[in-house]
C-alpha cells in the first residue's frame, strides 16, 4: 500500500491521519485496529530499530482473543515458553516447594501464553508494517493541539499536522508528561525497586524459575528454555523510591550490591555479574493511576495510561485490550464521544487487573519474617491444588465484534 493509498479510502474521502508514538506493544497493537478501521496512521520510535530480547511476557484471557483476531496467535502459540517449574527457597537456600507457574499466577494450562517481548513485537510489527508508517529514531518534540488537529513537531526535524495523537510510550511516558504534567501526580510506587539483566546459564536451568526470599529481598534466575544465557532479577522493598538512582546505572549497581551484599545462595554470583550486565534495567515498582485518559485530541494507551506493574503480570494483557478498545470505540464517532467510550468501557477492566498487584505483592516478595512464614505455607498447600482457572479479572471484558475487511 502506498502512502497515497493510506490517505484516501476506497470512497475518495481523506482518511483521518494519527500519530502514535511508541512502537513496543500496545503502539503497535493500537496501529493495527486503527488502520483496520480506515485511519492513516504514523508510528514513531525513538529507538533506532524494533527492540528485541526482553524479559518474558504473559498474555492472558481477554488479551487472547485480541491476537487472534489479529491473526498472530500461531505465531505466538510457536514462541510459547513453556515454563513447567517455579521453585521457592528459603534464606538458607532450602526448598520451600516446587510447583507449576500456573499454581501461582493464575493462568490456564494449554490457553495462557508465555512469549519474550522481543517475539511479540515482531509479530504485531510484521502484522502492520506493510499497511503503517514507521519513524524509528525519532520523536515527538512538541504537541500544539488546535481546532482542526495537532501540531506536532519531531526531534529529528521537521513538522506535520495529524487529526490525532496517542501516547503508547510506557510507563515514563513523556506524552503523558507533555499533556498532563509530571509523573508524579500518576505514579504510585508500591514500596520495591528491581534490577534485571541477563547472566550466564551456569546452574543447569532449563524452562523453569529458582526465587530465593529473604524477608523484604527476593533474587531470581529465570530459564526461558535450554539458552546459554538466563534472566537475573533482583527485587527488594524500600519505604522510597531512590529517585536519585533512577538515571545513573553506576548508582543503581552500588545501590543493588549493598542491599544485597550478605546475601546467600547464587546472589554474590548474582552481583558480580549485575557489575558487568550490559542490559541492566532498574526501575521502581508502581502503578500509573489517572482520572482520564485523554485531553483534546490526544489519548494515552498501555501502560503510557495505566501501567499496573509486574506484580499482576497484566501488564502485556492490558496494553492489547486498551488498543482494542480505543480503535473500537473510536470507529463510528468522533474523538471527544470515541476517547469517552474508551475510558467508560475499559476502565473496570483496567481496575480489576491493577487490583491483583496486592496477591501479587504478598506471594512474591514478603517484607518480614512473619509474612514470609505464612507465605511459604500457603505455597507448600498449593501443591496439593487442582490445576487453576484462571483469575476472573483476567476475562473481566468481553470484546466488541471486530471491523470487518473493507
Amino acid at each position: 500500500m502506498t502512502l497515497t493509498d493510506q490517505l484516501t479510502d476506497v470512497r475518495g474521502t481523506p482518511r483521518r491521519k494519527v500519530l502514535i508514538s511508541g512502537a513496543s506493544i500496545a503502539g503497535p497493537a493500537l496501529a493495527f485496529w486503527l488502520n483496520r478501521h480506515g485511519y492513516a496512521v504514523t508510528v514513531v520510535e525513538k529507538a533506532p530499530t524494533l527492540r528485541g530480547g526482553g524479559y518474558p511476557i504473559d498474555v492472558r484471557g481477554t488479551a487472547l482473543e485480541v491476537v487472534r483476531r489479529m491473526g498472530i496467535l500461531p505465531r505466538l502459540r510457536d514462541a510459547h515458553i513453556d515454563l513447567r517449574r517455579l521453585t521457592f527457597l528459603d534464606a538458607d537456600g532450602g526448598e520451600v516447594t516446587s510447583l507449576h507457574p500456573h499454581a501461582v499466577t493464575g493462568g490456564v494450562a494449554g490457553r495462557d501464553l508465555e512469549v519474550r517481548r522481543g517475539d511479540l513485537a515482531d509479530a504485531l510489527y510484521a502484522a502492520v508494517r506493510d499497511d503503517v508508517e514507521f519513524l524509528f529514531d525519532d520523536s515527538v518534540d512538541t504537541l500544539d493541539q488546535t481546532g482542526h488537529g495537532v501540531d506536532v513537531t519531531f526531534r529529528g526535524g521537521g513538522s506535520r499536522t495529524f487529526d490525532l495523537v496517542f501516547g503508547a510510550d510506557g510507563m515514563h511516558s513523556r506524552t503523558r508528561e507533555m499533556l498532563f504534567g509530571p509523573e508524579e501526580r500518576f505514579h504510585h510506587y508500591l514500596g520495591y525497586c528491581f534490577a534485571v539483566f541477563t547472566m550466564r546459564n551456569t546452574f543447569g536451568l532449563s524452562h523453569e524459575t529458582v526465587m530465593w526470599n529473604s524477608p523484604g529481598r527476593a533474587a531470581a534466575l529465570y530459564a526461558v528454555g535450554d539458552d546459554d544465557e538466563v534472566h537475573a532479577f533482583l527485587n527488594f522493598a524500600r519505604p522510597e523510591p531512590p529517585r536519585d538512582a533512577f538515571r545513573d546505572p553506576r548508582a543503581q549497581r552500588e545501590l543493588v550490591a549493598e542491599v544485597f551484599a550478605d546475601a546467600g545462595w547464587e546472589v554474590p554470583g548474582m552481583l558480580a555479574a549485575l557489575r558487568e550486565a550490559e542490559d541492566l534495567f532498574f526501575d521502581g515498582v508502581g502503578q500509573i493511576r489517572m482520572p482520564r485518559w485523554s485531553s483534546g485530541r490526544v489519548a494515552l494507551v498501555g501502560d503510557a495510561a495505566y501501567a499496573p506493574s509486574f506484580l499482576t503480570g497484566q501488564g502485556t494483557s492490558l496494553a492489547l485490550v486498551g488498543a482494542y478498545m480505543l480503535a473500537d470505540r473510536l470507529a463510528d464517532r468522533d474523538h471527544v464521544a470515541g476517547f469517552a467510550a474508551y475510558e467508560r468501557d475499559t476502565r473496570e477492566f483496567v481496575t480489576l487487573n491493577q487490583e491483583l498487584v496486592g496477591q501479587g505483592g504478598a506471594t512474591l516478595f514478603p517484607t518480614t519474617t512473619q509474612a514470609l512464614k505464612q507465605r511459604n505455607d500457603r505455597l507448600r498447600g498449593l501443591g496439593a491444588m487442582p490445576p487453576a482457572e484462571g483469575k476472573p479479572a483476567h476475562t473481566a471484558l468481553t470484546l466488541p465484534e471486530p471491523p470487518r475487511p473493507a
